[in-house]
């Protein structure tokens, strides 16, 4: 309820959040780009994303958390060349960003 409050998290639409659904990579990239801006840091410096040949799979709504993500050094690509942005995060990667956004925060 408070990250939704404010803003951290958000649903689908009004009548759809989807709180068991699976978190995609992208998804998960705009959680934490949100949170660390409502925390103040600094979430202005962005990766190029055209090194990844999938990177028109990222929505235009993760765009900037995903770039900020790659930048940030919190989500690699799965291969050299690909994102996979709409994939699923498994546990290991899931644990894997937050161990490195808390380094990253302290």
């Amino acid at each position: 309820n408070w990250a939704a409050a404010n803003s951290i998290v958000n649903g689908y639409s009004a009548e759809a959040f989807g709180p068991t659904d699976t978190i995609t990579r992208e998804q998960m990239a705009a959680i934490l780009y949100r949170y660390a801006d409502y925390k103040g840091k600094d979430v202005t410096k962005l990766a190029d994303l055209g090194r990844y040949t999938d990177s028109s799979n990222v929505s235009d709504w993760a765009q900037t958390p995903v770039a900020w993500a790659v930048e940030a050094g919190l989500i690699n690509g799965m291969t050299e060349t690909t994102l996979v942005p709409q994939g699923s995060a498994t546990r290991a990667q899931a644990a894997t960003i937050l161990m490195r956004y808390d380094r990253m925060i302290h």
